[in-house]
């Protein structure tokens, strides 16, 4: 197999460039629209709370994909037996699910500057245990370390509502929009750390993980300039809505929920396994954390304009093009494992996630009311961060006790997504040929 040459990081290179380019013009020529429009509602607390956000979302959030890089490879080294190499990713997505409820009920009573601290502080703790279970070797204790992290990936996912708290209608849509183009940045940030770190020391990965403590403690700092007002409790007269089985009988909020879970499993059952195919297949660690790098990209560029083609063709359309992007990533993978296979396949994978997971965001938001958001919201987190779970646990199984080599693994890997596709596939089918479909929609 030929090593990988100056080409993809030339490649890689451009595509940072360019989607740095298309940040900074989307944000200025936003910004000058608004600064033009003297009738624009004063969103001054707003726009603050929205840079504070994004510094998080690109500081804090650089540890996401660092600790996706090196938790399977890690998790590798320190395991008995290779199928568990994934589980330390896996149960970063367990405690984010079960931290879920906890998280959003601190910010409910303390506000959101008090959960996003926790959050911090449970990422740095967390690291710092990851950290000690590298030096002692032992692998229980690097999994407890995941599990505290999942605190933290918890309360990260939380940045983009907060945004949306104290901004005007208006402003609403882009300020979510700015805090997730955060992410761009820590995309980069992230991977190019673990380039600095992960052979830092005698002990593979060491400095990473001291990486991440950094990081965490940095970045809370930033939340000391958040200024958003603790929410008032409701009221005992306050209508209560449906309850959680009468909204899973509601089809298309089923349907919803069923193709977010799928297209967020599917790209987490692959990308975990990524830097195992990428290093196992004789490439490098700067290698993998490049094509994670370009898959991190190509999870958010896209949200410039997802919401207008959702808004243009609808979310159901967005979807399903989201879903057979997907396939086409599988299909990719298994066409080869040259770096250009992992690259190419690892930015469809993305875009699908966009279009799948933001489309069926968007199918959720517009079959429930105000006064069920709450329930609606943790009910759809629970069931796809559950079936995130299952895929990233999936994930080191299939791709080190699936044959006898990467290349085999990996192929089982991909060749995975096929039922998880026919069933979101099948169910979204199921509901546009529904006699009231028009109606719903």
């Amino acid at each position: 197999m030929a090593a990988p040459g100056g080409g993809s990081g030339r490649r890689l290179g451009c595509f940072v460039a360019y989607a740095t380019r298309l940040y900074v013009r989307r944000f200025a020529d936003t910004h000058l629209r608004m600064t033009m429009t003297s009738t624009a509602p004063d969103d001054t607390r707003a726009k603050r709370n929205v840079a504070v956000l994004v510094a998080a979302q690109a500081i804090l959030g650089a540890q996401m994909p660092m600790i996706f890089i090196v938790g399977g490879l890690a998790g590798q080294s320190l395991a008995s037996n290779a199928c568990l190499a994934t589980l330390p990713i896996s149960l970063i997505v367990l405690g984010s699910m079960l931290a879920a409820t906890p998280v959003s009920a601190i910010m409910q009573r303390w506000g959101r500057r008090a959960g996003f601290l926790v959050g911090a502080t449970a990422g740095a703790v967390g690291g710092a245990v990851g950290a000690y279970g590298l030096y002692l070797g032992s692998f229980p204790v690097f999994l407890v370390g995941s599990l505290l992290t999942g605190i933290y990936m918890s309360a990260h996912g939380f940045y983009r509502f907060a945004a949306a708290d104290t901004a005007s209608d208006a402003f609403r849509p882009k300020a979510i929009s700015y805090v997730m183009a955060g992410g761009l940045a820590a995309a980069i940030i992230g991977p190019q750390i673990v380039k600095l770190t992960s052979q830092a020391y005698v002990i593979p990965f060491l400095g990473t993980y001291f990486a991440v403590i950094a990081v965490n403690v940095i970045g809370s700092v930033l939340f000391l300039f958040l200024d958003i007002p603790t929410p008032d409790r409701p009221s005992q007269d306050a209508p209560k809505g449906r309850s959680r089985l009468e909204l899973l009988k509601t089809p298309r909020i089923a349907v919803a929920i069923i193709c977010a879970m799928v297209s967020y499993a599917l790209m987490n059952l692959v990308m975990t396994s990524t830097p195992l195919a990428v290093v196992g297949c004789g490439f490098s660690e700067g290698d993998a954390a490049d094509v994670v790098t370009s898959h991190v990209l190509a999870m958010y560029v896209p949200s410039f304009f997802t919401g207008h083609l959702i808004a243009r063709f609808g979310a159901e359309k967005m979807v399903a093009i989201g879903l057979a992007i997907l396939g086409g990533a599988g299909v990719v993978a298994l066409q080869g494992v040259e770096i250009e296979n992992f690259f190419l396949a690892l930015v469809l994978l993305g875009v699908g996630w966009n279009f799948g997971f933001i489309g069926a965001t968007s199918m959720l938001a517009a079959q429930h009311e105000v006064h069920e958001r709450g329930r609606v919201q943790g009910l759809n987190d629970l069931l796809v961060f559950g079936g995130v779970t299952l895929a990233s646990l999936a994930s080191g199984g299939l791709m080190n006790c699936s044959g006898g080599s990467p290349v085999e693994g990996w192929t089982a890997v991909n060749l995975a997504m096929v039922p998880l596709l026919t069933l979101a596939g099948g169910a979204l089918l199921w509901l546009v040929l529904r006699p009231d479909a028009a109606d719903a929609a």
